[in-house]
């Protein structure tokens, strides 16, 4: 059993790298000008997806039943209408906000990377930047998280009902699984702010470009669920 619960959380691992998974959270962290910044995105999204795995996974397990197919499609359907949400969300802000990143030197010597928009702006004027923006995206990223978890229950429990022949195995193999994920998705988020933030503090149209990529992305994706929903193989 141990061995089995073990590769539920190599397998939660895995999970937080699929291609729906990878397209949310890159542009979730698209706003994020640091690493400590972006990494609670990518571990608040795999909060999310394991809270709402345990909830159905639970009420599956207990009731000893399926999500029904339209029900699952449904779900699917919406995750992929949540991703062109998100990717067009980035490609709005860079057409109409233009943000861009510049570095900032005060009397102290002290330097810091700064992200800002012009948008509707005269001069810019140093006193507009001087106030501190509440911490929303890790909630977004929460949301985001949960609704993955909910269009994957259906699959994560088929495949726990194969592998675990116990509720109390089975909510374990979950639990580790989720665990998995929210470790997964934090190396994953590490590996995708790296380059954007090497690309924002030298090349500011590369962070354009690479960021213009992400949302396009999510969006290609957002488009490929929702058709696969409604016309399944």
């Amino acid at each position: 059993m141990t061995g089995i619960l073990f590769l539920g959380f190599l397998i939660g691992m895995r999970h937080a790298l699929e291609t729906d998974h990878v397209a949310a959270v890159a542009v979730l962290t698209t706003r994020a000008k640091t690493l400590r910044q972006a990494l609670p995105m990518g571990m608040m999204w795999g909060v999310g997806h394991t809270l709402t795995l345990f909830a159905f996974g639970s009420a599956v397990l207990f009731l000893n039943a399926a999500l029904s197919d339209g029900l699952a499609r449904f779900l699917e359907a919406a995750v992929g209408v949540m991703l062109i949400g998100l990717g067009g969300d980035v490609i709005v802000r860079l057409i109409r906000q233009r943000i861009h990143f510049h570095t900032h030197r005060h009397d102290n010597n002290a330097v810091h990377l700064h992200a800002h928009s012009h948008s509707g702006d005269g001069a810019h004027e140093v006193s507009k930047h001087q106030h501190q923006h509440p911490a929303r995206l890790p909630r977004r990223a929460l949301l985001v998280g949960m609704m993955h978890g909910m269009a994957g229950s259906s699959a994560l429990v088929l495949l726990t009902a194969h592998t675990v022949d116990s509720v109390t195995g089975g909510l374990a193999y979950i639990g580790l699984f989720g665990a998995g994920s929210i470790i997964g998705m934090g190396m994953l988020t590490a590996v995708i702010v790296v380059p954007l933030k090497f690309a924002a503090t030298s090349m500011t149209w590369a962070y354009g470009t690479l960021t213009g990529i992400l949302g396009a992305f999510s969006v290609g994706i957002g488009l490929f669920t929702v058709f696969h929903s409604a016309f399944p193989a």
